[in-house]
């Protein structure tokens, strides 16, 4: 829940705001977005160069927008559409303003170098209801049957008290919170590189249900049980008790889970903005020039092959059967495409990263939404006074249960069930009505006075994303023991030690980064990737705006032994 990250740190105007950084990569990538000298250039004798871009996700689009602006000529491929896991659907018959979030819904204040394109697009932002948030008007925790509502944590009985208490401190015992969130805040890179590499020595090979088990805070187990129903910042965790608790360090560190706000016009209008944007200063192009216009409207179709040829290059065949290729590519597709979707020369990369991309751990999420009539949650209840309905957490199947209000007396929608893993995967035989059957009655049980299928007006729309054949899952959730694999994947824009046979191919994307299943992972490695790129073909950086790859050496990420 919201409230229960610890708020020992003092925040102050005076401080830059945290940031998804690190604490792995502590890079200020907002910084670098900010300068005014820019990412950098390459030689004028590269400008309209072709370099390969492949997923026009968020990763592809930004990275595709940057060596645009540097004079370089990016070529996008695209299998599904535009946007990746930003993706916003409509429904049939309804008022075009009623929309879903399929994919990435609630972005935190600490993505700060995504709130640079939200910013440059135009896009604005809100709060978003997650369960006890400041903005949501009320919440109720139903477990065991028993259900308890809520407008603030202290409405609800005193044992949730007891595990919020329990996890802060956990935290603080386990993994140096407070003195790690404030050198986070204060940019503090010697602190925060001392502190994670002892915590990165002594946890990675630690679940985060085994880190709990480990502190005699939860020495509960129905302490335990309660968190993982319950959890905080967006609701229950346990789905998450599995993977690595550096994974989960990574979260809490960085706020990343709280104070959550939402894209009014849509998450998927961002990598749309950028397809049609005309930067303003543009190296070699036309005023005018964007990427929807070097592309005549329409990214290359799905990329079906990818192997080196002669003088080091990359070669891409499409779905179309076009071949065309490239001195650099960027990949930004889900990594398993290339063990799936896509042939592939084993001498793209070299073999400790083919098996990193192979260990390579990813989490089932389905959600299912429908459009209702009004914000009818808002009526009170004669007997009680409180909300008809509100944001819920449960032990049912529906799980987490999201109202989204456009205003008084407006059609609404409603988020009937967001799930992950194992509870997931429950749904997945299930089409779209059946799932909302299920889900209906789950929440009549909860609801008994609510008719909440009497304010329905159009179809429910569903998404289980190990089920999307360009996916496979939704995001990267490492397990113990993956911290070498992912470091491989992170560093590789860092190539000047490559056989130079295995260089001109860079990975970005979500699950390349450090922290996956959020846009600002997907934003970071981009810009790593542009990076690579941009010195691949003997570009640099201005010295007073150095890049992530100038400063490697100083804030590399933890190498572990491999023996």
């Amino acid at each position: 829940m919201t409230s229960t990250v610890p708020t020992a740190v003092q925040h102050t105007d005076a401080q830059p705001p945290i940031t998804m950084f690190g604490p792995d990569f502590p890079y200020a990538y907002d910084d670098f977005l900010a300068h005014p000298a820019g990412l950098g250039q390459v030689p004028a004798t590269e400008h309209g160069t072709e370099v390969a871009v492949i997923g026009g996700g968020l990763s592809g689009l930004v990275a595709a927008y940057e060596l645009m602006k540097m004079g370089l000529r990016p070529v996008v491929y695209e299998a599904d559409q535009i946007g990746g896991r930003l993706r916003t659907v409509g429904f049939d018959g309804c008022d075009p303003e009623l929309s879903a979030e399929m994919g990435a819904m609630r972005f935190p204040p600490s993505s700060t170098a995504l709130q640079h394109y939200i910013d440059l697009v135009g896009l604005t932002t809100r709060p978003f209801p997650n369960p006890l948030a400041p903005s949501t008007p009320s919440t109720v925790v139903d477990l065991k049957g028993a259900s308890h509502y809520a407008e603030t944590i202290d409405d609800l009985p005193q044992v949730y008290r007891d595990v919020m208490d329990a996890w802060n401190a956990c935290l603080e015992e386990g993994a140096d919170f407070t003195d790690m969130n404030r050198a986070m805040r204060e940019r503090d890179v010697p602190r925060i590189r001392e502190i994670w590499a002892r915590l990165v020595e002594q946890l990675d090979n630690q679940t985060f249900y085994g880190f709990l088990c480990a502190s005699e805070s939860f020495a509960s187990f129905r302490h335990r049980e309660i968190f993982g129903q319950v959890g905080f910042g967006t609701g229950g965790w346990d789905t998450d008790f599995p993977n690595s608790i550096l994974e989960i360090l990574r979260v809490v560190y960085s706020e990343a889970d709280d104070h959550h706000r939402g894209i009014v016009e849509g998450s998927q209008q961002l990598p749309l903005r950028l397809w049609e944007r005309e930067p303003v200063k543009i190296t070699h192009w036309a005023p005018g020039t964007s990427l929807s216009s070097l592309h005549e409207g329409s990214p290359r179709p799905a990329v079906t092959r990818l192997h080196r040829t002669a003088g080091h290059r990359i070669t891409v065949t499409d779905a179309s059967g076009d071949i065309r290729t490239y001195r650099a590519a960027v990949f930004t597709a889900q990594s398993w495409m290339l063990l799936s979707k896509i042939t592939c020369d084993d001498a793209l990369f070299p073999i400790d990263h083919w098996t990193a991309i192979e260990r390579t751990h990813y989490m089932e999420s389905s959600k299912l939404f429908v459009p209702v009539d009004r914000p009818f949650w808002l009526d009170k209840d004669e007997t009680t006074g409180r909300d008809a309905m509100s944001m819920t957490l449960t032990d049912r199947m529906t799980r987490g249960t999201y109202l989204l209000d456009n205003g008084p007396d407006k059609p609404a929608v409603i988020c009937l069930s967001y799930t992950w893993c194992d509870d997931s995967l429950k749904w997945l035989p299930l089409s779209a009505n059946e799932r909302m059957e299920v889900m209906l009655k789950s929440l009549g049980e909860i609801y008994p006075k609510v008719d909440i299928r009497r304010h329905i007006i159009g179809n429910p729309v569903t998404v289980s994303w190990e089920n999307e054949p360009y996916f496979m899952g939704a995001f990267k959730a490492n397990l113990p023991g993956h911290y070498r694999y992912q470091r491989r994947l992170f560093t590789h824009f860092m190539q000047d030690s490559l056989p130079e046979d295995q260089r001109g191919i860079f990975l970005a994307g979500d699950d390349i980064s450090w922290t996956a299943g959020w846009a600002e992972g997907a934003v970071q490695t981009a810009l790593n990737a542009v990076w690579g790129v941009m010195h691949h073909f003997g570009g640099e950086s201005d010295p007073t705006n150095p890049g992530p790859g100038d400063v490697y050496d100083e804030i590399a990420p933890v190498e572990l032994p491999e023996d």
